[in-house]
């Protein structure tokens, strides 16, 4: 969660889909967006630069 605390800031978002939440155990509200794949195709067209894990 060190990552997700650090990219939190400014005008950052942290999108993660609702499978791979539920497989690493986190809960809604833990630093991250639960999303789905149509909003985390269109966040990653929008965005300027986008990480994956």
């Amino acid at each position: 969660m060190r990552l997700t605390i650090f990219l939190m800031g400014g005008d950052n978002r942290v999108l993660v889909c609702g499978t791979c939440m539920a497989a690493r155990g986190m809960a809604d509200g833990e630093g991250a967006e639960r999303s789905d794949m149509p909003t985390l195709a269109a966040a990653t067209l929008e965005a300027d630069k986008v990480l994956v894990f």
